[in-house]
């Protein structure tokens, strides 16, 4: 789990500051504002662990990766090649990593949580090279282990690195923005255990997904022919195979300790309901023995079942949404933009009961520990989150609220401040538009047609 996150001269962003990120994580901001481009980092991020050229330092993207940046300049903010992309990234280890000094094994260190900072600068080619990374082994907030990377030197503290006999050549330079090269390590007796940091990304970053705003129409006819795949996909294209494979394997839910455990697709079809958008869902074959299978929907429960082409937009859009915050493995996170596009305002008050939900739900009968963080304009969606604070269905705590607003060419980003009644103390200006504005001239219209003796003047 992420638990903060910084970024400098990244696009619109200068500089974010330590952003922390909670189990449910919700930002909102103005359009343009630059809050999409938080999660455009961490996927450039993930695709460069799993690319093979170990070379390259960031891959910003092609026709078949997650995202396309373009080039490093447009990385850049103000596309200033001079400026250092600069990130910092913490999560929390799905258990806690002790490290040992293979030369003396009364020095060890032990953390929960693991930070990998990292600069990247333009080369002549101005393509990204890493300037340096740091990775930071914490306990208790506190770095109990460090080790920092640049292309002629490696440092550890309070561990010191012994050279091996014979093996005094120079230091490899760092391998993408995370990893140090085999021959770096064989270089020490005692640095094996900087594999594992940077496996330790590898998996964070592995456990990373992302749904973007807009997701693929529903189709007529769906193709499942017994895969699984790693996630729902950005534009939510394989959220129909997600389920059907999490069915297949019996995989089973529920919302919470000692609540109703239900089949994954049950479950689902279950917060459809909820939602208020359908009465109910079901996926089948076309026929016995056929790969093709049929997404069928009743809108009520007098109503005939059709196929999802034949209701409404807003289910097939929320539908990878639920899937994929469901089907992600434990300890993963979850990025979405705009779940709540295509839904009425009720149904997107309900997906925030979705969201508390995925975030505290069991399987197996043990906590997922999964995480969202929500992109959204939505108010309905804020308000009923704040209304389960003040029900103590979330704790303040677990929760983390963003705003994003852009000033002149650098965004930037101020955090709700939750207290345990679901009150937010600094309500940003304009943070849903100017509502009093509009009820004063509402009112003074009102008054001024009434003087007129109501009068239609078009």
């Amino acid at each position: 789990m992420l638990t903060e996150l910084s970024i400098k001269n990244f696009k619109a962003w200068r500089d974010t500051g330590p952003i922390r990120l909670a189990p449910l994580t919700v930002i909102f901001g103005t359009n343009s504002s630059g809050k999409s481009s938080l999660g455009h980092l961490l996927q450039a991020l993930k695709q460069t662990v799993q690319i093979s050229d170990r070379r390259r330092a960031l891959h910003l993207g092609d026709e078949t990766s997650l995202i396309d940046l373009g080039t490093f300049a447009d990385c850049l903010h103000g596309h200033d090649l001079e400026l250092a992309l600069e990130f910092s990234v913490r999560w929390r280890l799905p258990s806690p990593l002790t490290v040992k000094n293979a030369l003396d094994e009364r020095q060890a260190f032990r953390g929960d949580e693991l930070r990998l900072s990292c600069a990247l600068r333009a080369d002549a080619a101005e393509q990204p090279q890493t300037e340096r990374f740091r990775y930071d082994l914490m306990a208790r907030g506190q770095a109990v282990l460090s080790v920092e990377h640049t292309p002629k030197t490696l440092d550890c503290e309070p561990l010191r690195l012994i050279h091996a006999q014979g093996r005094k050549w120079p230091i490899e330079p760092p391998e993408k923005f995370y990893r140090f090269a085999d021959r770096t390590l064989l270089r020490y007796q005692n640095a094996d255990f900087l594999a594992d940091f940077a496996v330790q990304t590898e998996t964070m970053l592995e456990r990373l997904y992302f749904l973007g705003p807009l997701r693929r129409p529903p189709q007529r006819v769906y193709q499942w022919s017994g895969q699984t795949p790693p996630d729902v996909g950005v534009q939510g294209e394989a959220a129909v195979a997600a389920l059907l494979a999490a069915a297949a394997q019996e995989r089973k839910l529920n919302r919470g300790y000692r609540q109703r455990v239900l089949r994954f697709d049950e479950f689902v079809a279950n917060w459809l309901k909820e939602l208020g958008i359908i009465d109910s869902f079901a996926v089948r074959p076309v026929a016995k023995g056929r790969k093709e299978y049929e997404v069928m929907v009743r809108t009520h429960p007098a109503a005939d079942e059709v196929r999802l082409t034949d209701v409404g937009f807003g289910v097939s859009q929320v539908l990878p949404a639920l899937v994929q915050a469901f089907y992600a493995p434990r300890e993963s996170t979850v990025w979405m933009e705009q779940p709540e596009i295509h839904l009425h305002p009720m149904a997107q008050s309900n997906l925030a009961d979705v969201f508390i939900s995925a975030v505290r739900s069991c399987e197996d009968g043990a906590p997922r520990n999964a995480q969202l963080i929500v992109e959204t304009h939505s108010e309905h969606l804020l308000a009923r989150l704040q209304r389960r604070i003040a029900e103590e269905t979330i704790p303040a705590g677990d929760v983390a609220i963003y705003f994003v607003n852009r000033q002149g060419a650098a965004a930037e980003m101020e955090q709700l401040r939750v207290d345990s009644f679901g009150e937010i103390e600094n309500w940003p200006e304009n943070f849903f538009g100017d509502d009093m504005a509009d009820i004063v001239a509402r009112t003074t219209a009102a008054l001024r047609r009434q003087a007129d003796g109501g009068r239609d003047r078009t």
